[in-house]
């Protein structure tokens, strides 16, 4: 379920100007409970202004109504047909620095276990630059013989979700192009036999 703009100032307005309950706010904004409690006391989010989800044409009054009646009825946000397909666009991944010098590690698992992956693929998944991947894919990387392959969900630099979509997208983009790995090149791939 997607949330509505600017969640907690929308909490903020939703507990001053209705009587609904802490679950229900927390679930239609996407927030925790304690944390709608905790705007309600006045510890969270102090100083942020309400945001008015019916002037703002993101709640109907009439889902607020059934609400204030029902403890039970989860809050809908309304359609937007101008929002389909927008999502959160994301700009370079930020890596911290305790997990950089797994990066190698991480494009080494890609190349080695999914070849298909274009170098952009693997710079977005993981969050490096392709003359690092190059430098890995031919060896000549300057640490290469101390670098482990090592998936890079494991490690925590993509999530698994992401992984899936830009193998099956560089499949598709192989198979369109009629040169599929075979079971056998595959395998002689993921063999541990040099």
């Amino acid at each position: 379920m997607s949330k509505p703009l600017m969640a907690k100032a929308t909490a903020v307005w939703l507990v001053d100007n209705t009587t609904l309950t802490f679950k229900q706010v927390a679930d239609f904004c996407g927030l925790h409970e304690l944390e709608v409690q905790g705007i309600a006391d006045g510890d969270v989010a102090t100083g942020v202004k309400g945001f008015d989800p019916v002037a703002n044409n993101q709640l109907d009054a009439i889902e607020i109504e059934r609400g204030e009646k029902d403890p039970l009825h989860k809050l809908k946000l309304k359609f937007n047909a101008s929002a389909v397909g927008e999502e959160k666009r994301r700009g370079p991944r930020y890596t911290p620095l305790s997990k950089r010098q797994d990066r190698p590690a991480a494009i080494l698992w890609l190349v080695k276990f999914h070849p298909e992956l274009s170098d952009g693929a693997v710079g977005k998944l993981v969050g490096t630059t392709k003359p690092t991947i190059q430098a890995i894919r031919e060896r000549t990387h300057w640490n290469i013989n101390n670098i482990t392959p090592i998936d890079p969900v494991a490690l925590g630099l993509c999530k698994q979700s992401e992984l899936d979509t830009a193998v099956q997208a560089a499949a598709r983009k192989k198979a369109a192009e009629g040169s599929v790995m075979s079971d056998d090149e595959r395998r002689k791939l993921v063999s541990t036999e040099q």
